[in-house]
């Protein structure tokens, strides 16, 4: 017959291993601490750069004007129809011609 003592230390995770485990706590602390440190000022860094280079105007993708496939005929020319707007009651400009307009 085995003492109690011995197979409870068969069982399951002895003392040392414990005491190895609880030590690298604070390693890998540490390493997530300094990983997100790094990450912080690798996104601050890039937010000054942006802050202080001069503002450019948004380019084109394509380098032409381009237009919005609704907006086309079925021979691919702007069309001229009537288009339908929304105007919100907050709006405080007025509308470019009130008197030209037609409700169909």
């Amino acid at each position: 017959m085995q003492p109690a003592n011995e197979s409870r230390q068969d069982e399951g995770i002895q003392g040392s291993d414990l005491l190895m485990i609880a030590s690298l706590f604070p390693l890998l602390y540490g390493v997530i601490f300094i990983g997100l440190l790094w990450q912080a000022f690798r996104v601050m860094g890039k937010g000054f750069r942006a802050a202080s280079s001069p503002i450019h105007e948004p380019k084109d993708r394509t380098g032409r004007v381009t237009v919005h496939p609704e907006l086309l005929d079925s021979e691919g020319r702007i069309t001229e129809e009537d288009l339908l707007t929304v105007r919100f009651s907050g709006d405080e400009e007025s509308p470019p011609d009130a008197h030209g307009t037609s409700t169909e």
